[in-house]
């Protein structure tokens, strides 16, 4: 019996069709099981009858569906019932974005708000070795909420004519046939034209066909026959892109053509650098084609309370407002960490300017007294020091979220800023009702940021205080869930802290689905439990939510590691330095990448701009116990051998029961030799409780101990 409307196979329901070709057709289906609408899509009969298609078909329908992109159509199943092959995905209800092209193209802000989410989304399945071998707008579809989603993902490469290996023979006159097409001839690379084995790169060229008719309203390469089309392909370069539509920036122009060359080597290698450049593109423009951006750093605010202790409140609404300004289009915001090195009012604002890459700076002052505090705040224009915005407010502390709302909103006002979507609704979220709360969990936050034992067990002390009074403030949770991962990593490696972490940031994520934080805590705790699939999904959702925060990006990049993702975890590390560019930490870590990469002049380079970043970070923080042993480590790397030696034991001075002080500064010594005080390192590490096994089994900087054996000794315990 056919799938027809009507009529229910297995537990489907087959309501209409709504598409179909050579690949099969397709219908809206209901699954009676789940209650829930699907798509349904029969596969060719010749992929049908061949039993060897069909079984790689359903290889990489399993490959696709762990992938899990927020931008890729799900797969639910594939199936077989009476006969008929099939497979059940999500639902898509929107327009495809073939529809949306208009004359002339779309402006600048409309083509890279789909080329990022398209770029990402087919980049990512390339890392699981999934390629799509058919991209066009007529597979890229706008739903209901505006969100990018990529169809037919991976089924072209499946129905491709099988040719046995060696069999070069070209098959040009076989993609004529339309029922043996592999992939849109206007969208089709010169090597699928060519009838040639194609990789990931002929998506990466049919992706520079997709940008080239987004930003101009043409298509790159015509013909009257399709004869005509594919030798127009593999013969002729197009017109810039510039050239089409004068008001297209350069650079975007110049990334079409790279995406397009005839042979793939010529090409980019990989999406994700394809990604880093339309990012940096849409990072250098707002409303329109290469309009100015504008830029702000907010500056931590004074301290004016009578007892002078409340710089952890000042920071933590400063950065609040950070986070809140960080959302708006078309607003640069500097990182925390580069703007919170000034914290002396008054200073000279055009240096500052210049220094941060800012045009604007918002600094303020706070003095908190009881239950009630005053905040002022005034906006400068960094070139001529004018101020363009002040004001004043005394308030009780329950409405400390307000305050710093109304102080984002007046700076979207002053900057002449549009919030589109977002006007109206308030740009600091409230995260909890209870302002004792509020005040641990800031107390816990700045704690935590300042790395070791001793302040990672006064954050945790203070998190549990804030969800002992507030059980349903999800930011705590996830506070607190770090640092019991943190505790796992670096200090006891027991049960219990991978257990804490686990239910912690399960907990934040069940009060906020929507917390950034919540998702990049989830994350640390399912790659700390190797469970690293689930771990890059929490990731991915978390860099979705929040672009801006740092912590998700390092935390998978360290997924990545050790994965032994190297390359990838080059790009997460890249975008967490775009998110907080003076943090050192991630110089020196891509370094250590870099090494295993085998990559000399990158390492070199790395580590040269992490020594300048903790050098920079022990001026502000003469205690930055891990400035010290990281920027240790970079110097003997670089050949600084007695300064990095001095620098380690004076990690040691300030720390010297800390287990991950410790274990680097073993690293340290063994580089340089001292093998007998690189072992008492690793030694009291392990009496610690700190289970470093598998670190002491990999890591190159403990190469020269490997004969030793007191190190050999002390492996074996670990077993």
């Amino acid at each position: 019996m056919a799938i027809e409307p009507g009529r229910t196979i297995s537990h489907y329901r087959i309501i209409e069709e709504i598409g179909g070709g050579g690949m099969g057709r397709i219908f809206m289906a209901e699954d009676l099981e789940l209650g829930r609408m699907i798509a349904l899509k029969t596969l060719p009969e010749s992929l049908s009858r061949d039993v060897e298609r069909l079984n790689r078909f359903r290889q990489e329908a399993r490959a696709l569906a762990a992938v899990n992109h927020p931008n890729i159509v799900v797969i639910h199943s594939v199936e077989e019932v009476d006969g008929h092959h099939f497979m059940t995905m999500e639902m898509v209800r929107g327009r495809p974005l073939a529809s949306m092209i208009k004359n002339g193209g779309l402006n600048l802000r409309g083509v890279l708000d789909i080329a990022i989410p398209l770029v990402d989304a087919v980049g990512t399945a390339h890392e699981r070795g999934v390629t799509h071998r058919d991209i066009k707008p007529a597979n890229i579809m706008i739903d209901e909420e505006d969100r990018l989603k990529v169809l037919d993902f991976g089924l072209a490469k499946m129905v491709e004519p099988y040719r046995p290996l060696g069999d070069k023979t070209p098959s040009t006159r076989a993609l004529l046939n339309d029922e043996l097409i592999v992939g849109t001839p206007d969208y089709m690379s010169p090597e699928q034209a060519r009838g040639d084995p194609a990789d990931h790169r002929a998506d990466i060229f049919s992706i520079g066909v997709v940008l080239y008719e987004l930003s101009t309203g043409r298509r790159p390469f015509t013909g009257a026959t399709t004869a005509e089309l594919l030798a127009a392909i593999l013969r002729d370069n197009p017109r810039p892109a510039t050239a089409v539509n004068t008001d297209c920036p350069q650079r975007l122009s110049h990334a079409i053509e790279r995406c397009m060359a005839k042979e793939p080597d010529l090409r980019y290698q990989s999406l994700l650098d394809l990604r880093d450049e339309l990012t940096e593109i849409r990072a250098g423009v707002t409303e329109g084609w290469g309009s100015a951006l504008r830029s702000i750093a907010v500056l931590p605010f004074a301290d004016l309370s009578p007892g002078r202790d409340q710089d952890y409140f000042c920071d933590g609404i400063a950065e609040e407002i950070i986070n809140a300004l960080s959302r708006i289009p078309g607003l640069k915001v500097a990182s925390r960490m580069s703007s919170f090195q000034y914290r002396v009012v008054g200073g000279d604002t055009r240096e500052m300017g210049e220094r941060l890459g800012v045009r604007t700076l918002l600094e303020g002052s706070v003095r908190k007294n009881g239950e009630k505090f005053r905040i002022t705040a005034r906006l400068i224009d960094c070139e001529n020091g004018f101020q363009i915005w002040s004001d004043g407010f005394v308030r009780p502390m329950q409405d400390v979220f307000l305050v710093q709302d109304e102080i984002a909103q007046n700076i979207v006002k002053a900057l002449r800023l549009s919030l589109s979507a977002t006007s109206g609704f308030p740009l600091i979220d409230i995260r909890t009702a209870d302002p004792q709360a509020y005040d641990f969990y800031l107390r816990g936050r700045n704690f935590f940021r300042r790395w070791g034992k001793r302040n990672v067990a006064i954050a945790q002390r203070m998190f549990q205080r804030a969800v002992s009074i507030d059980p349903g403030f999800a930011s705590a949770h996830a506070g607190l869930a770090d640092t019991y991962s943190y505790l796992y990593m670096y200090i006891n490696s027991s049960d219990e802290n991978l257990r804490q972490a686990d239910e912690n940031s399960a907990k934040a994520l069940d009060l906020d689905p929507g917390l950034a934080e919540a998702h990049a805590a989830r994350g640390l705790a399912h790659s700390l439990s190797r469970r690293y699939e689930e771990a890059e999904q929490e990731l991915r959702i978390a860099v979705t939510q929040d672009p801006n925060l740092f912590e998700a990006y390092y935390f998978f990049a360290r997924n990545c590691v050790v994965q032994g993702r190297y390359e990838e975890a080059v790009q997460h590390y890249r975008r967490a330095t775009e998110a907080s560019p003076d943090d050192y930490q991630i110089p020196i870590l891509t370094a250590q990448v870099f090494h295993s990469l085998g990559r000399e002049e990158d390492e070199e380079e790395s580590n040269r701009r992490g020594l300048e970043l903790a050098e920079k970070a022990i001026s502000l923080n003469p205690e930055d116990s891990r400035a010290f042993y990281m920027g240790a480590g970079a110097m003997v790397r670089l050949g600084q051998k007695d300064r990095g030696l001095k620098w380690a034991e004076r990690a040691l001075d300030i720390d010297p029961d800390d287990p991950a002080i410790l274990y680097n500064v073993a690293c340290v010594y063994s580089v340089l030799g001292k093998f007998e005080k690189a072992i008492d390192c690793l030694e009291m590490t392990v009496q610690a409780g700190a289970s470093y096994r598998e670190w002491m089994e990999n890591d190159s900087d403990l190469d020269p101990l490997r004969g030793n054996a007191r190190f050999l000794a002390l492996i074996e315990d670990l077993a």
